[in-house]
């Protein structure tokens, strides 16, 4: 494995999947980027990621990350992801429904100085909408 893919299952472990602000940044450049689709979609810097791990979390309890593939290609891996959550705070309007929600996406880590600089993350949010409508039947 190469220290970039190692770098991204650290970015999803410890970052997102175990909420652990301590490493932001060792994984992360200063000038981080983070493009999300769930909301809060363009944050900047360790504290834009910080603050985005507490909105995911507030908006989906046992929020969990699973890398299904990687590819890498000079200064970039391409992870295709499952993600899942229990939604517990507001997301997309919906109020919580405390159904558990699963959907599938890609994110596009590009590096720096051995560090993730940028995220791109591409999640299926109509399947995130759906899901929450069919809790409200």
């Amino acid at each position: 494995m190469s220290k970039q893919k190692d770098t991204v299952r650290a970015f999803y472990e410890a970052i997102l999947n175990q909420s652990d602000k301590s490493v932001i940044p060792q994984l992360t450049t200063e000038d981080f980027v983070m493009r999300g689709s769930l909301g809060l979609v363009h944050q900047r810097g360790h504290g834009g990621l910080a603050v985005y791990m507490d909105f995911i979390r507030a908006s989906l309890g046992n929020y969990h990350c699973e890398i299904l593939d990687m590819v890498e290609e000079s200064n970039k891996v391409c992870a295709r992801m499952c993600y899942s959550g229990t939604h517990q705070g507001e997301l997309f309007g919906y109020a919580p429904t405390h159904g558990k929600i699963r959907w599938d996406g890609v994110a596009i880590f590009t590096f720096a100085e051995d560090r993730i600089a940028e995220v791109w993350a591409l999640g299926d949010v109509d399947a995130v909408i759906k899901q929450l409508a069919k809790y409200l039947g």
